[in-house]
């Protein structure tokens, strides 16, 4: 009843949305509803708006990369896209990345699937699948009401692809996600979409692929030693982690006993150059584009999940979980 959802309809997939104020301040709670063999999975997301900061200085980018990431955000016109699983933080980066151009002079638009946070001086579009409203229509009606700055909820077929390119090529910077495991598989993604590859190479600008990790409870954090298996896992022996500190949460009341406290994010971001272009103009494999890009100096996920690690702030065991080797 609160999510609005229809009480009588069980046999169909179900979304809705409930704004509650709790403690005084406002929060979210997405409700999905899906029918299963014994009766109704339901499933809800929370959100608490009074706790997101969206600053890309609070984002947990690194230096270089976030002037790396700032500098391709500053460019007329392009797509730039944040790819990762759901839940992995793509809205908060790009939220973040909309925030600090908020500017009186640039006309901002996002169509969003559904809106997560409601930012003063951005218009945004409420997608509605049932009334036709999709991406692909919003994003055409987008082109002709003048916007600087376009956000695209997500590329999820070759229509919204084909006009997100086409509001590029006509000098609109575009933001948009995907759903791919790493910054060099989202061109092989493109592709499978259908998008040609001089398209890919004329509009793409940069793609920010992101993880999210546990922090370790700064209340509880203790050194710890680390098994011989999780180092095979990372390709490592015992000979390259000597002298080198890791830690663990040994659980306390401040994070219910999980030794994890709070989330940080993983960085992959890979700026198309022109040598990268060339591979994907050839149709290079993903192995080969992320080769080149690392040449180039990209830090992969797992190597920017290394760095947290050295730096004490989350476990090797989450590092391996989200990240695979290369």
């Amino acid at each position: 009843m609160m999510a609005s959802l229809d009480i009588a309809e069980r046999r169909m997939p179900q979304d809705g949305r409930i704004e509650l104020m709790v403690g005084g301040h406002p929060v979210d709670l997405r409700v999905s509803v899906l029918p299963t063999i014994f009766g109704e999975s339901v499933v809800m997301r929370v959100l608490d708006r009074s706790v997101v900061n969206l600053s890309l200085e609070n984002v947990g980018m690194d230096a270089v990369t976030m002037k790396a990431f700032r500098k391709a955000i500053d460019r007329p016109n392009g797509i730039i896209l944040v790819t990762g699983p759901t839940g992995s933080g793509k809205t908060t980066t790009l939220y973040s990345a909309l925030s600090e151009m908020n500017d009186v002079k640039d006309k901002l638009m996002t169509t969003e699937d559904p809106i997560e946070y409601d930012i003063e001086g951005i218009i945004q579009i409420p997608i509605d699948n049932d009334v036709g409203v999709t991406f692909a229509s919003c994003l055409r009606a987008i082109l002709r009401q003048d916007p600087d700055t376009i956000l695209v909820g997500e590329v999820r077929d070759l229509e919204t692809a084909e006009i997100a390119i086409q509001a590029a090529l006509t000098g609109h910077l575009v933001f948009s996600t995907l759903h791919t495991n790493s910054a060099a598989a989202t061109v092989t993604r493109l592709k499978d979409m259908g998008i040609q590859a001089f398209m890919i190479c004329a509009t793409v600008e940069a793609i920010l692929a992101q993880r999210l990790v546990r922090r370790i409870c700064t209340k509880c954090r203790e050194e710890t030693k680390v098994s011989s298996s999780l180092l095979f896992d990372l390709g490592m022996d015992r000979e390259s982690v000597k002298g080198k500190k890791f830690f663990k949460g040994a659980g306390c009341d401040n994070c219910n006993n999980t030794g994890y406290k709070g989330r940080i994010a993983m960085f992959e971001l890979m700026l198309m150059n022109d040598a990268i272009r060339d591979l994907v103009m050839n149709n290079a494999s993903t192995d080969d584009i992320r080769d080149l890009a690392q040449k180039d100096g990209m830090t992969t996920l797992r190597e920017f999940g290394m760095a947290l690690v050295m730096d004490g702030i989350t476990t090797l065991d989450e590092v391996v979980r989200e990240t695979v080797e290369e």
